[in-house]
């Protein structure tokens, strides 16, 4: 999944990148609000974490030009401990959820994963399709009692597939929600990393639409 983190603070910009990652999301970042609400209306986020206090443009403008765009991402927003009046300012201008500063990193992405376990109607950290079960506190996945060994990439596009399960989904469409912007998205590889998915958990699992995509699971 594919997370927009916007943040002034260099130090816990760069901190939160780095936990997020190694929790198997793909991070992109913004240090201001111009180019923060310009990334969102751009690329299809899975969820954007918002602080508040931004340069340029502050978040609740930032929050509140997306929604009256139409963009409906889940959006966790940043707040100072005794700022109420941001948490109520943000709760009315669209946002999901808060957390407050000084926070611990796994408050936050215990925010984070029950926001994006809501908007795909999951009501715990355990995913299971097509026989599979992903556990995403564990980062690990298997099949019939047998945990599979994974890359990186391939944990975030299976994780992405069982979350869609029977939609068509093209290979830009996975590109853009498995790689963050540093990375270089060549469309193409997706086949790769399918490939080595079927190889791992059964060719049956995934099927090809062509000139279409790939479909997870027993289409809908």
């Amino acid at each position: 999944m594919k997370i927009l983190l916007v943040e002034d603070d260099s130090r816990l910009r760069s901190r939160l990148k780095d936990d997020l990652s190694r929790r198997g999301y793909a991070v992109d970042t913004a240090d201001n609000g111009i180019d923060a609400e310009h990334l969102g209306a751009e690329w299809p986020y899975d969820a954007v974490i918002l602080d508040l206090g931004l340069p340029q443009r502050p978040g609740i403008e930032v929050l509140k030009n997306w929604r009256a765009q139409g963009n409906t991402v889940p959006v966790l927003i940043l707040t100072a401990r005794d700022a109420w009046h941001e948490k109520v300012d943000g709760f009315n201008a669209g946002a999901d959820d808060y957390v407050a500063k000084p926070f611990h990193v796994e408050e936050l992405c215990a925010r984070l994963g029950a926001l994006l376990r809501r908007a795909h109607a999951q009501p715990t950290g355990v995913v299971t399709a097509a026989g599979l079960t992903l556990d995403e506190a564990r980062q690990s996945v298997s099949l019939g009692g047998r945990e599979i060994g994974l890359s990186g990439v391939e944990f975030r596009l299976l994780r992405y597939f069982m979350l869609h399960p029977g939609q068509v989904l093209s290979k830009t469409h996975l590109a853009e929600h498995i790689y963050d912007n540093d990375s270089e998205r060549d469309s193409n590889v997706i086949e790769v990393y399918v490939s080595h998915l079927r190889n791992k958990i059964g060719a049956e699992t995934i099927t090809t639409r062509r000139g279409q995509g790939y479909v997870f699971g027993a289409p809908g």
